[in-house]
């Protein structure tokens, strides 16, 4: 039997239990279900890095909205489709004082979490023309919008940006977008699983190429203003957080209210659509939906047949979210910066360690520490290094499911871990480091 911190018979007997044949290349569901069984039957708690949900309290300006809501009764009422007009209204106002942004509030559409926004936004805008089929994925990416296409059906290509920042961007993206059959490119800013920022000179070029070839691009914006290396906080005022949006009008956002305002239980999101691509007229839509207008054709076609709307109750709760901060009474940033503090303790214990950091820099700045990060050790694949990990009680996913070509590397999410914990944790890894020299 190896010496290992959680006991090497359960964890391997655990393992075969769950009948994945490649742990590496499991769901983060998977892995979390299978972290439970062995902390249930062990009594070891993990260092839990594989879940990507926030790990702050959310703000009583919206429990205590959502409360006031339901005690009015709205839970018995249908709400309308398009949202709430007092949550469209601050969402407007959110857009022009944290990113600089003119947009109506018909164009702002509350989603159940921004991955319905996705999965939305995907199905409508691959049925706008007929030639144009097809995603392109800015990877490494979120591994559920992937999934998502499988279930749709819906076609995709994608590649890592980590060796194609600057501009050596734009003749890769042009060589997938010259095809003629993309529709629509998607990534996250800051990105998960990677925690890069694009630059605006990679915004730019992204636009650039988005208005010459036609394709609509979808920005993830589920970490809203966590780059902490600059402050994104103050209503109104400058920088704002980067956005594709200020350099062309062929844009769909999708803004979380999970982890930037620690509200993720009430899956409640923002879909931010720009005016040229809501009143688009795209006869294809007709295939499918009642109206070729796209804004139509969303709401009335999309939205309405996935969930009928929004939950009543979440909306009043994200409305007096976006209005105190709008009205400069609560800092967000400020109350979610303790990610990335305690990313800076814990990658330090990781590279102290003989680890590294696969993806490191933004062009030639050191990357922030925020949310996630990523790490190897020296002769792992990231698949090997995920199960090897599970017996020193410390769990995360390969990024081998993010569409990473950096396969030696594992994503860690510091949300879940509490401080209380790092004496465990710079324990486990200097175990890791004895065994594995």
């Amino acid at each position: 039997m190896k010496e290992t911190p959680v006991n090497y018979e359960i964890v391997k007997r655990k393992i075969k239990e769950c009948k994945i044949p490649n742990i590496g290349k499991a769901t983060i569901r998977e892995i979390k279900k299978l972290i439970n069984e062995i902390e249930k039957e062990t009594g070891d708690k993990y260092i839990r890095m594989e879940m990507g949900v926030p790990g702050l309290p959310p703000t009583s300006i919206g429990t205590e909205a959502e409360i006031k809501a339901l005690k009015k009764g709205v839970a018995a009422i249908y709400p309308e489709i398009d949202g709430l007009p007092e949550l469209k209204h601050e969402m407007t106002r959110f857009l022009k004082l944290f990113l600089g942004l003119e947009v109506p509030p018909e164009n702002c559409i509350p989603t159940v979490g921004s991955l319905q926004g996705g999965y939305a936004a995907f199905m409508t805008v691959n049925r706008m023309y007929k030639e144009k089929d097809t995603t392109l994925f800015l990877d490494p990416c979120f591994p559920v919008h992937k999934q998502q296409h499988h279930v749709i059906g819906t076609k995709y290509e994608a590649f890592d940006v980590y060796n194609y920042r600057g501009e050596k961007l734009r003749n890769k993206l042009e060589s997938f977008l010259s095809k003629g059959n993309i529709a629509n490119m998607i990534y996250s800013n800051p990105n998960n699983p990677s925690w890069i920022c694009f630059t605006n000179k990679e915004l730019r070029i992204i636009a650039e190429l988005a208005d010459k070839y036609n394709v609509v691009v979808m920005e993830d914006l589920a970490y809203f203003a966590m780059d902490f290396r600059k402050d994104y906080s103050k209503p109104g005022i400058p920088p704002h957080q980067p956005t594709v949006a200020k350099y062309t009008d062929n844009f769909i956002l999708f803004i979380s209210s999970s982890k930037a305002f620690s509200y993720a239980g009430q899956r409640i999101g923002m879909m931010v659509i720009s005016t040229k691509i809501f009143n688009t007229v795209a006869p294809g839509l007709k295939r499918y939906y009642t109206s070729d207008i796209f804004g139509r054709a969303m709401i009335f076609g999309t939205i309405y047949s996935l969930s009928a709307g929004t939950s009543h109750s979440a909306q009043y709760a994200l409305a007096a979210i976006l209005k105190a901060v709008n009205d400069g009474k609560f800092n967000f940033v400020e109350e979610v910066k303790e990610y990335g503090e305690k990313a800076k303790i814990m990658k330090k214990f990781f590279t102290d360690n003989g680890f590294k950091i696969v993806y490191d820099r933004d062009e030639n700045e050191p990357l922030a520490d925020g949310f996630y990060f990523t790490f190897s050790y020296p002769g792992f694949t990231g698949e090997q290094l995920l199960e090897e990990l599970i017996y020193y009680g410390i769990s995360a996913i390969s990024l081998a499911i993010t569409g990473s070509e950096r396969l030696e590397g594992m994503r860690a999410c510091v949300s879940l871990v509490d401080r209380k914990q790092f004496p465990d944790l710079e324990y486990r890894l200097k175990k890791f480091r004895e065994n594995h020299k």
